[in-house]
């Protein structure tokens, strides 16, 4: 009897794996990813330092499913003359590739971009002197660049985040 009830329990269970009918659902992506987005998207200190600290700790927001893909600064230098801007670069790339996926990049591209600019200009209140009008006529034109060629065109995008 028992070998039997075995061989029923474990037949029923391969027929039904093989159907999918007890397989998980797909996990749905909290309702409230805009909203995080939103706020690892804006210019102020604060929302950078929340984009850091989860991009230190990608595993506890997995469930979003967010792009942390990044090119660092594209085909500009992360470190130019020694400036570090490799960081507000991935969080530039981030903006772009995440609004673009939502379908949301239109209405979100200036801030994204504005934000760029106020964390290169934190990476430049770091100096003085003429390296800091220097770092800061980098940032400057680094700003131009994405907010120029940072196309709406999705193909334009890619290559410009």
């Amino acid at each position: 009897m028992r070998r039997r009830l075995t061989a029923l329990a474990v037949g029923a269970a391969a027929v039904t794996l093989g159907t999918g009918l007890t397989a998980a659902p797909a996990s749905a992506v909290p309702a409230d990813k805009a909203q995080v987005l939103s706020r690892w998207t804006q210019t102020d200190a604060g929302s950078y330092n929340a984009w850091l600290s989860a991009r230190n700790n990608q595993g506890a927001w997995s469930a979003y499913q967010f792009n942390w893909t990044t090119d660092l600064c594209s085909s500009s230098p992360d470190n130019p003359f020694g400036f570090p801007f490799e960081k507000a670069c991935a969080r530039h790339d981030f903006g772009y590739r995440n609004y673009k996926e939502m379908g949301t990049f239109n209405a979100n591209k200036a801030r994204v971009d504005n934000a760029f600019h106020a964390d290169l200009k934190r990476v430049c209140a770091t100096y003085s002197g003429a390296k800091k009008v220097s770092c800061d006529a980098l940032a400057w034109t680094y700003y131009q660049a994405v907010d120029k060629l940072g196309s709406v065109a999705p193909a334009a995008v890619d290559s410009a985040a």
